[in-house]
């Protein structure tokens, strides 16, 4: 009888020990899984930070004036308001726009310099990318894809003698011509207004600084 007594002491006392040890558990694991909630939390809360600096980051290169840019949403690009014209399979500029180019080329030096000094932007490693695109009608000219980059790369050149210098520190400048490919408006008898400059604003964004 003592012995029986004996086991069912034992074995109480066994199943007391693994009631605490399966307590213990139990609490370290909601303990790891609340420290795990917080962490996805805190997680999704960065995200949604830097998501709205990004965004903050991307409108702020719409500021381009109104005078001299119309942004098209659905394109994504800024195209200038004048109709620049060029002589069939020329890529000099004719002297008639040559003061409007250069107020175009201060209003994007302009917002670059903004751009760096914004204390919005104080935080941000970022830079930018302007891209000068030139675009030809398609009138069946043969050499259209070196003709559209010429044509930018005389905005460019005419953008240095002023001189309008982009910061390289802060701002790259890239002259690309899409000939008569790429998002195109106009067909038809309107097919001359694709002979135009595009601007592109892109914002190169590296490390968000907290």
């Amino acid at each position: 009888m003592k012995k029986t007594n004996f086991f069912w002491v034992s074995f109480s006392d066994l199943m007391v020990s693994l009631f605490f040890v399966m307590l213990v558990l139990f609490a370290v694991a909601i303990g790891f899984s609340e420290s795990e909630r917080r962490k996805a939390e805190d997680a999704r809360e960065a995200s949604e930070q830097q998501l709205k600096k990004i965004q903050e980051i991307q409108e702020s290169t719409k500021q381009l004036p109104e005078e001299y840019f119309s942004y098209q949403p659905q394109y994504k690009r800024f195209k200038l308001n004048k109709q620049i014209q060029f002589q069939r399979g020329k890529s000099e500029i004719e002297s008639q726009y040559k003061p409007y180019l250069i107020e175009v080329g201060k209003s994007i030096q302009s917002l670059i310099e903004r751009l760096k000094s914004n204390e919005r932007s104080s935080n941000f490693e970022i830079k930018y990318l302007v891209v000068i695109e030139g675009m030809a009608s398609n009138d069946n000219y043969p050499l259209n894809f070196e003709l559209s980059y010429n044509r930018a790369l005389s905005l460019y050149r005419l953008w240095k003698e002023e001189p309008i210098i982009f910061d390289p520190e802060i701002c790259e400048v890239q002259i690309a011509g899409s000939g008569t490919e790429g998002l195109r408006e106009y067909a038809g008898f309107e097919e001359y207004k694709n002979q135009q400059f595009l601007i592109h604003i892109v914002p190169k964004i590296g490390r968000i600084i907290e």
